[in-house]
């Protein structure tokens, strides 16, 4: 009889420079359906709502991954829809928090979430929270960055903007899609589940952990390819501490690896 996969999972979360923590991370292994998730919300909004927005966020998360993995193994097409019926229920549950405080008040979160069922990986992506994968020496960021960064790096090979404008421009970080209580222009949700396999590492962040560029972030996972997640998760904060930057915004690391029990 094959083993069956099992999860070693890895979760920081570090304030950095910043006066608040609006960042929040959750995961959880379900042992009676051998699945798991791993989900990451960076929140915005002044006088705390963004902490509080995360914090929605997570929370409609485990409400409805909760009860689908607690019982019997759902089908594919349960664990398909779970993912964006967490994001509606997230964005209703901030809409409800919003109106209750009134107009003008706004608050939002990005949702970057994995659900793990043997070696699939089902993933949905709100916002510009990076989901990175290792394999055979590559790192590549698989989901859509919901950001203007994109728009502007396209400008510089149009040749309209130099990477230096691009760099510092003032929009870089302005979302295109986030999870508000409105419409959510953007939702990144591949049908198709990424197939992980022993040798691979998964990388979910907050757009805090892109302090470190892709090279960067390659290097750490090649010298630690072989490291529990704890350890690759420790590797790229201390990386982040070692750049001291004076900026550096709220950082969520998460590493998932498969192994065999």
């Amino acid at each position: 009889m094959l083993a069956q996969p099992a999860y070693d999972i890895a979760l920081i979360l570090d304030q950095g420079q910043r006066d608040t923590q609006e960042d929040a991370v959750a995961a959880r292994m379900f042992d009676t359906t051998n699945s798991g998730y791993v989900v990451v919300a960076d929140g915005m909004g002044g006088h705390a709502a963004g902490e509080v927005a995360s914090e929605l966020v997570i929370s409609s998360w485990r409400d409805a991954l909760d009860a689908e993995l607690e019982g019997s193994a759902p089908t594919e097409a349960a664990l398909i829809d779970a993912l964006p019926l967490a994001a509606m229920q997230a964005n209703a549950n901030i809409a409800n928090h919003s109106e209750e405080r009134g107009a003008g008040f706004n608050m939002g979160s990005t949702l970057l979430g994995v659900l793990l069922q043997d070696n699939r990986v089902f993933w949905i992506s709100i916002g510009d929270s990076p989901l990175y994968l290792y394999r055979d020496g590559i790192l590549r960021q698989i989901n859509e960055d919901h950001s203007m960064a994109p728009v502007l790096d396209a400008q510089v090979v149009a040749g309209t903007l130099t990477e230096a404008e691009a760099r510092v421009h003032p929009d870089r970080n302005q979302l295109t899609s986030v999870i508000m209580g409105g419409a959510i222009p953007k939702v990144d949700c591949p049908e198709e589940p990424l197939m992980l396999t022993a040798s691979d590492v998964l990388i979910l962040g907050s757009d805090g952990l892109q302090y470190l560029n892709d090279a960067e972030i390659q290097a750490i996972l090649h010298a630690n390819a072989h490291a529990w997640a704890q350890d690759i998760a420790d590797a790229l904060w201390r990386a982040l501490q070692a750049k001291g930057d004076p900026d550096q915004d709220n950082v969520s690391i998460g590493v998932v690896k498969l192994t065999k029990n």
